[in-house]
């Protein structure tokens, strides 16, 4: 069994990121920058590709490492991550231990911020899979590759739609009935020293982007995940009615007909 790190990065001008994440497996560095160039070389005797494209936007820096990924299991990173010593054995252990899981789902310590960390192993389904970001997500490859499953390129930084590429991409192995667990082991941990690059606050564009998103994810659904959200993370000087507001408008226009949406944006 071989594991592929994933990384999604950006503005990597040399290798160091290889010992600042202290990679311990084959990996594949998407390097979003302002370059054309592919690299391939060794790195404490593990096979490194670096692609450095100048174009922009997450969703495609993840699908040109997943298409050119060779290992049979692969995991999804950030370079904001510092990798636990052993982390590739322990990606293998804990798939020999589930060999039905398609996908395992680790947690990640942080430095600072919280997040939501997986107290025991459990399956994931519809109900509760948008808790989860990318950047704790190990997939058997094959899984995902005779699916053709690949990351929303209008969905997260870099795009139109500044977050949930990573919710899309969990749905849709869902809906071709992938089987998805959650585990209580660690395997990295979150530095948080720099900025998200796409969260700007609880504001009109958050609201919006994320009426989209449930949209994408179910038309049906989309209200009531919504009212949800906007409970959940209603701060700043915005009312709950405009928040509400701004949610069903992108749920509106994601829900239109494409030529509609062309006529009035003309």
């Amino acid at each position: 069994m071989t594991v592929e790190v994933l990384v999604a990065s950006m503005h990597q001008t040399n290798h160091g990121l290889l010992q600042k994440m202290n990679i311990q497996s084959d990996a594949i560095i998407g390097n979003q920058c302002d370059r054309n160039e592919i690299e391939n070389f060794i790195y404490q005797g593990h096979k490194i590709r670096y692609l450095s494209f100048c174009e922009r936007g997450v969703g495609l820096n993840r699908n040109n490492a997943l298409m050119r990924a060779t290992a049979d299991i692969c995991i999804l990173a950030d370079d904001d991550m510092v990798f636990d010593d052993g982390y590739e054995q322990k990606v293998k252990t804990w798939f020999a231990r589930y060999p039905q899981a398609d996908i395992l789902i680790f947690n990640i310590e942080r430095t600072a911020s919280t997040g939501y960390s997986n107290p025991k192993v459990k399956r994931i389904r519809f109900w509760n899979f948008m808790r989860y970001g990318a950047a704790r997500i190990a997939f058997r490859r094959k899984s995902i590759s005779e699916y053709g499953i690949f990351f929303n390129q209008n969905f997260g930084g870099g795009t139109p739609h500044s977050s949930g590429e990573d919710t899309l991409f969990l749905h849709s192995c869902l809906q071709k009935g992938l089987k998805i667990y959650a585990v209580p082991d660690s395997i990295a941990t979150l530095s948080d020293e720099r900025e998200s690059t796409w969260f700007r606050g609880y504001n009109e564009k958050y609201y919006y982007d994320k009426g989209v998103l449930f949209a994408a994810v179910s038309k049906f659904w989309a209200p009531f995940l919504c009212v949800q959200d906007v409970i959940r993370h209603r701060h700043g000087d915005i009312s709950l009615g405009d928040a509400l507001r701004y949610s069903f408008k992108g749920v509106r226009n994601f829900c239109k007909p494409v030529n509609r949406i062309e006529k009035e944006t003309k």
